[in-house]
């Protein structure tokens, strides 16, 4: 990166939204994590789905729709590039149809960021990108705590007879001690399960879950306070699969699952963060092929904006 200011993406009063340079929100695109509090990055993997695929066209598609996107959250009363730097990093080069090299290139590419002092905020992708990224985080950061919004746990030894899978990252995070699962928290799991005892599974291997059905019974702030107190002081690491939503509000996905969240639900969650430590993001499954009117990734470019937000919130209140 030109060690130059990072300016703020050019009004929608001056520049036109669509005339869009394929970058998240219309930041800069970088070369370098130098000097940046977060890097926007793509992962345009979609090998390990099991179902629908077409998540490699999720990152370009969260960005086509991220022009809509200002910089001022009226909630949290903060512009983000007032407060943080960052910047858009362009694509993962991903080996279609080969898991472990990507992974080597993911975490390669996460690593840089890390390293540079940034925040990596990925965009999927599948939900198997992530265990790339958490063993990048883990090289830092050691064990994190993982918080997972989700419609299936992700804990799957198998998928296929395959170790490596978009349904298996987080047993193998366990597995590889990239998580501290006794401090980590999955939210919204829900529908038909291979296994019925899946939700008894998570618990053995010590992870907190929270099903669609007992969210709707605690209620959003009950969560949120649980969440908080499970992961306390500990560095996160945020991974949001877009099935959490009900297909009503985020129909484009790989393995959708009725009886879901609303938009504002979904958003209201991560609202509720700005006392976690986090140390990375992505947000995974989006399948534009399968999208209407854009408005899966519009939700998705909606969750990033969120969470970059209560970045923003923290540095304004001096809590990073």
């Amino acid at each position: 990166m030109n060690k130059k200011e990072i300016k703020q993406p050019a009004t929608a009063f001056a520049s036109p939204r669509f005339c869009n340079t394929g970058n998240f929100m219309r930041m800069e695109r970088v070369n370098s994590a130098e000097g940046l509090d977060f890097a926007i990055y793509g992962v345009p993997f979609d090998t390990a789905c099991s179902y629908r695929s077409g998540a490699r066209f999720g990152p370009q598609a969260i960005r086509n729709i991220s022009v809509m996107m200002k910089t001022n959250n009226p909630i949290h009363e903060v512009n983000i590039l007032d407060y943080l730097k960052g910047a858009d990093m362009g694509d993962v080069n991903i080996i279609p149809g080969y898991i472990h090299p990507t992974y080597d290139a993911i975490e390669k590419f996460a690593t840089e960021i890390i390293e540079a002092g940034a925040i990596p905020i990925a965009l999927g992708g599948d939900h198997s990108i992530t265990l790339a990224e958490l063993r990048a985080i883990a090289k830092k950061h050691g064990p994190v705590s993982l918080i997972h919004f989700d419609s299936h746990a992700d804990i799957n030894d198998e998928v296929f007879g395959e170790k490596y899978n978009h349904g298996t990252p987080f047993r193998r995070a366990i597995e590889e001690r990239l998580i501290d699962p006794h401090k980590s928290v999955q939210i919204g799991m829900r529908g038909s399960l291979y296994d019925a005892g899946e939700f008894k599974l998570a618990a053995s291997l010590g992870l907190r879950t929270i099903p669609s059905h007992e969210v709707r019974k605690m209620g959003i702030d009950a969560v949120i306070e649980e969440i908080k107190e499970r992961v306390g002081d500990n560095k996160a690491f945020l991974t949001f699969d877009i099935d959490f939503f009900d297909p009503a509000y985020a129909p484009a996905t790989g393995t959708p699952e009725v009886a879901g969240f609303t938009s504002l639900e979904g958003l209201t969650f991560i609202r509720g963060f700005e006392d976690i430590n986090f140390v990375g993001f992505d947000i995974v499954e989006v399948a534009p092929p399968y999208d209407h009117a854009e408005v899966t990734s519009l939700l998705a470019a909606n969750v990033v904006f969120e969470f970059l937000s209560v970045l923003a919130l923290q540095k304004k209140i001096g809590k990073r």
